[in-house]
């Protein structure tokens, strides 16, 4: 352990003090935005005001860019930047105003209000609105914005006045590709989709760049696939970039690893494929990388599953699903996992399988559901799988003393003076170099909750 173990009193005071500063600064700086926020909506609203007197919607518009152009000639900054946060403000106040109220409050920061709108944005109801933004923002004022997109998403489909089947078949008509150019002689792939079958081409496209990043490569002095008898393919992008990609590397019979980044790698594998069909130009000899299938994780209440319930399946624990692709996913696995869950608190019980597994390691990815070290959203596939006593001095190898944890925050535990301790229920009671504690709760799984007059389905 070297980071901050060293350090005096006198500095792990300061550092004490400065984080006291720095959380009072960004309370400041919430509360401020949301007062701009406020002064932006009363211009939107005066635009509005101005338009509904207009004959013509052309007037109308004009009426907004006058009065973006004003505010944004006295602020020095573009009347396009100016116009995109006043539609932005006004949808934060006039829709959401207990997020807004929050956000003054220096109660949640920016991000939260970001997240919180975005997960609501299609609740008509205002009474709707206002009842997801009060069960969020309990949620939003101790958790970091990305764990509070994940449940903010889960939130708002119970307010949906639509199941989410009918709402896919409408924004599948959305689905596109297009192409951004940028500056360098790049461009920029987008493309929107159904989420399962974009999450699984991620899944793959990085599960191939993780196999290529892992490997090491053998080059002789003058290797070619044809010469050991195999297909001599090239590369999609061509001989001279696959020359580019391993100029500088040793020849004979040294052994070195890929140089790229798993970001290049997914890309590089990416227009492969689009290019080939198959990942020709960057196979392994075996044809490692062709085999991958992708992956995807679907949590899908029972009732869901036998076509007698409404609550949406979800993804990786991120995104909701519609109904029938999360049958169709279950109906193809080889095997799925059962979580047990209390009737009426929805406390994870016991984790199962059909048929043999790693019990264990199934029952803290369903309780885990995420990195365990507050504000992390890294999902248990990305994380390792931690002791919190070090097995080595005794520590047990059970749930009560495994955690997912990111590499990252990992190597935080384990190098630096911050120190984990498991509490009852899953909770984790983390403190800082400076003495602050932070409790981190495991998410609620995402089952149905049953009220007293209802009879939980068998199992």
């Amino acid at each position: 352990m070297t980071a901050l173990a060293d350090a005096t009193i006198e500095q792990v005071n300061a550092l004490g003090a400065v984080t006291e500063m720095l959380v009072e600064v960004e309370r400041t700086i919430s509360s401020m935005q949301a007062v701009r926020d406020g002064f932006l909506a009363v211009g939107s609203r005066l635009a509005v005001d101005v338009a509904q007197q207009a004959a013509s919607r052309d007037e109308a518009e004009l009426a907004l860019r006058t009065v973006a152009a004003e505010f944004a000639a006295a602020l020095r900054v573009s009347d396009r930047t100016v116009q995109r946060r006043m539609t932005d403000a006004s949808f934060l106040v006039e829709r959401f105003p207990r997020v807004w109220r929050a956000l003054g409050a220096g109660l949640i920061s920016a991000g939260h209000a970001r997240v919180i709108c975005d997960a609501g944005a299609h609740l008509d109801d205002p009474r709707d609105r206002d009842a997801y933004s009060g069960e969020v923002l309990g949620f939003a004022e101790t958790e970091s914005p990305n764990r509070v997109a994940r449940m903010a998403r889960r939130v708002a489909e119970r307010y949906q006045s639509r199941p989410i089947g009918e709402r896919h078949k409408d924004a599948r008509a959305k689905r596109g590709v297009w192409v951004k150019d940028l500056p360098d002689g790049m461009a920029e792939l987008g493309m929107t989709g159904p989420a399962a079958l974009v999450h699984g081409a991620f899944d793959r496209i990085t599960a191939m760049a993780k196999t290529v990043q892992k490997q090491t490569v053998q080059e002789q002095s003058n290797p070619t696939r044809a010469d050991a008898g195999g297909d001599s393919r090239e590369s999609a992008f061509g001989p001279a970039a696959d020359a580019a990609r391993t100029a500088g590397r040793p020849t004979g019979d040294t052994v070195s690893k890929d140089p790229r980044t798993l970001g290049q790698i997914r890309a590089d594998l990416t227009l492969d494929m689009l290019l080939t069909g198959t990942p020709a130009g960057h196979d392994t000899a075996a044809g490692l990388l062709a085999a991958i299938t992708a992956t995807v994780s679907v949590t899908v209440p029972v009732t869901t599953l036998m076509g007698a319930g409404t609550t949406p399946a979800e993804l990786n624990g991120r995104t909701p699903i519609d109904p029938d692709t999360a049958r169709r996913l279950a109906g193809a696995a080889s095997g799925w996992d059962r979580i047990l869950t209390h009737p009426i608190s929805g406390a994870l019980l016991a984790v199962d399988r059909y048929r043999p597994g790693a019990d264990l390691k199934r029952h803290l990815r369903a309780r885990d559901q995420r990195c365990r070290f507050p504000t992390c959203g890294y999902p248990p596939s990305d994380c390792d799988i931690d002791h919190h006593h070090d097995a080595a001095h005794g520590g047990a190898t059970t749930a009560e003393n495994l955690g997912h944890l990111c590499r990252r925050h990992h190597t935080l535990k384990h190098q630096t003076p911050w120190h984990v301790e498991p509490l009852t229920g899953g909770l984790y009671a983390w403190t800082s170099p400076t003495g602050r504690t932070y409790i981190d709760t495991p998410p609620p799984p995402h089952t149905i909750t049953f009220t007293e007059d209802d009879t939980p389905p068998p199992f």
